[in-house]
């Protein structure tokens, strides 16, 4: 008889000529795979493994049949029970029919951060249970559908704000590896929880980039944007007044601030910074325009690349002084997005690169599932910010 490395191994694999052999061969593995862990499961729950010695009243009794299904078909499966009637498996929950057994683990470990190899190993480490990378790729893979569906949903018709951000990751193109930009749209919808709209892949950032974004925003329902925030490319502004003309947009001052300490020296970063925050710190847009002319006259003549910036970006830079503190806080900085960033590097951390648009795409998607999973609940304060969105757009605010 073929023992089990023997059937797992990619040689054996590439024996198979007949498709229909080989998918159920692989529904076989993962029926098999799914038992094992469901002992697995059971020996933690009593607190003692099989053929073991019972450590209470509590001890196994017997099996049930359960169908499962996975991208292979359907499978009945041999599901341990406990006397007790107690036992409640993760992997399998009670009075559910379907489930996608071992392929769970395998796409969440690898939302998580973890190379093909990295779970294969961990889950022979874990349930004894070798699972070759190639079939690791293929059920990840899987997931292509779900993106392709997530990313036509149709969307609602008004979002108060939309935070816009890209984040840039190498990808192999052509036998070279080049950096590419993934543009991440997060709305604030009018119930107060904050959606992820899309994610699109794109080379170097640009506003002509953004604007085919917007346009998909658009075509997938969405007719009004309250306000934008967004960093201060050039051209951005434009191209979001292009498509939803009425929409108020914010550029980021967390990024204006980065991008004038550039031009300051170390020795004068401490001071320069103080005189700048009575900028942006200031009560009202006037206080802020005399602090900056106090910023310019002391620093002009060493500095005058980073005041030049706050000049020509204005307008763009002061529009949350005409709204209450409550939303400044919201829309003068891109900081959510950058933590929802934040955590997308850190699930993509071990992914030096990309090999294809497809696995980029595939990484960010399922980290973005990770991160966003605990947003069930409205933005804090949410009471007071709806009813001071109401009133400063309450003829455009749709209830």
């Amino acid at each position: 008889m073929m023992n089990k490395d023997d059937l797992l191994n990619d040689d054996f694999l590439k024996s198979f000529k007949d498709g229909k052999e080989l998918n159920s061969f692989l529904q076989e593995l993962q029926k098999r795979a799914t038992e094992k862990m469901l002992e697995a499961e059971l020996d933690s729950h009593l607190d003692y493994e099989k053929n073991q010695p019972a450590r209470s009243s509590n001890r196994r009794n017997g099996y049930g049949a359960k169908t499962i299904k996975n991208s292979y078909g359907e499978a009945e499966i041999q599901v341990p029970r406990d006397r007790e009637g107690s036992f409640d498996p993760q992997l399998i929950p009670k009075r559910k029919g379907m489930a996608a057994g071992i392929e769970t683990i395998i796409i969440s470990l690898y939302a998580k951060g973890m190379s093909n190899y990295d779970i294969e190993e961990q889950i022979k480490d874990l349930y004894d249970i070798k699972v070759s990378t190639s079939t690791i790729s293929r059920i990840t893979d899987a997931i292509k559908s779900d993106i392709i569906a997530w990313q036509n949903r149709p969307l609602e018709e008004q979002y108060l704000i939309v935070w816009m951000d890209g984040i840039v990751f190498k990808v192999r193109e052509n036998s070279k590896v080049i950096n590419k930009t993934v543009y991440i749209a997060v709305g604030l919808r009018i119930d107060g929880k904050k959606e992820v709209l899309g994610l699109w892949l794109g080379k170097n950032e640009s506003s002509s980039f953004w604007m085919s974004v917007l346009t998909d925003i658009k075509a997938r329902g969405v007719q009004d944007i309250l306000i934008t925030a967004t960093d201060n490319l050039n051209g951005f502004t434009q191209t979001i007044q292009s498509v939803f003309p009425n929409a108020v947009t914010q550029i980021c001052v967390v990024h204006q601030i980065r991008n004038s300490g550039k031009y300051v020296v170390w020795k004068d970063k401490k001071e320069f910074s103080s005189d700048l925050k009575a900028v942006y710190a200031a009560p009202t847009k006037q206080a802020a325009a005399a602090a900056l002319d106090d910023l310019e006259k002391k620093w002009d003549s060493k500095y005058s690349y980073a005041i030049k910036s706050w000049r020509e970006n204005w307008e763009e830079l002061t529009v949350f002084f005409e709204f209450p503190l409550e939303i400044r806080k919201i829309i003068y900085t891109t900081n959510l997005i950058e933590n929802l960033n934040g955590k997308i590097r850190k699930y993509t951390k071990n992914k030096l690169s990309f090999p294809t648009d497809d696995a980029v795409m595939k990484s960010v998607f399922l980290a973005v599932n990770e991160a966003t999973k605990k947003w069930n609940m409205p933005i804090r304060n949410w009471g007071i910010i709806l009813n001071q969105f109401l009133a400063i757009f309450e003829n455009r605010i749709k209830v």
